[in-house]
């Protein structure tokens, strides 16, 4: 019987296209130059060239592309140690801010667009878009999965200094805490000011928050 399989094996292998016994073209391989420029020139050529800086990676992004979100330890502790030097506070030092609004831009996904098809009119709030990949209030039923339920995340954590300051650094440069982590560093990129996010920061932590009381 094993003889059978061991010949069965070899027989599939050898049928196999060249093609299909390959191992995948590494990270940087030669193929990477040319997807990059593919990339680069489908983007409309009249884009403000401060809009265009975002294509470009930091040592962050970089590293985590070369070893496909998985870098060894130690790179991944510098590159998180890296990113938490990067983290900045309001000015008065409150990182609790309003709830209310903090419940407005987690539920906001505008913001970003740069003249695909029309660009953000002057003034448009750039949203958090939270529920895109967090559970939060109950009363939203639509949200993704992407990451963990955040629903009673001050009821549950409390709202300690210590965890008050952990969800505002997370949410100001997630890469502090996860070198490779999938979740944008809203902070570090201007995406949210640090007043935005103390005001996040109230929607999870806030027991008057739906987050905390439904």
């Amino acid at each position: 019987m094993k003889l059978k399989i061991a010949l069965f094996s070899a027989l599939t292998a050898a049928a196999l296209p060249a093609f299909a016994q390959k191992a995948p073209e590494a990270p940087g391989g030669k193929h990477a130059a040319e997807a990059e420029q593919m990339f680069r020139s489908s983007f409309r050529a009249d884009n403000p060239k401060y809009w265009m800086t975002r294509l470009e990676q930091d040592e962050t992004m970089k590293t985590c592309q070369q070893y496909r979100d998985n870098p060894p330890r130690k790179l991944g502790e510098k590159l998180e140690k890296l990113n938490k030097a990067t983290i900045r506070y309001p000015v008065d030092g409150k990182l609790m801010g309003d709830w209310k609004e903090g419940e407005k831009l987690a539920a906001v996904g505008t913001g970003g667009h740069i003249g695909f098809i029309q660009p953000d009119p002057p003034g448009r709030v750039r949203g958090g878009n939270c529920y895109a990949c967090h559970e939060l209030a109950k009363k939203e039923v639509a949200y993704g999965t992407i990451g963990p339920s955040l629903h009673h995340f001050g009821k549950i954590r409390g709202n300690s200094d210590e965890i008050i300051k952990y969800a505002y650094d997370k949410i100001y440069n997630s890469n502090a805490f996860s070198a490779c982590t999938n979740m944008p560093r809203f902070g570090l990129h201007s995406w949210l000011s640090p007043e935005q996010i103390t005001h996040i920061v109230a929607f999870l932590m806030d027991p008057e928050s739906p987050v905390n009381k439904d």
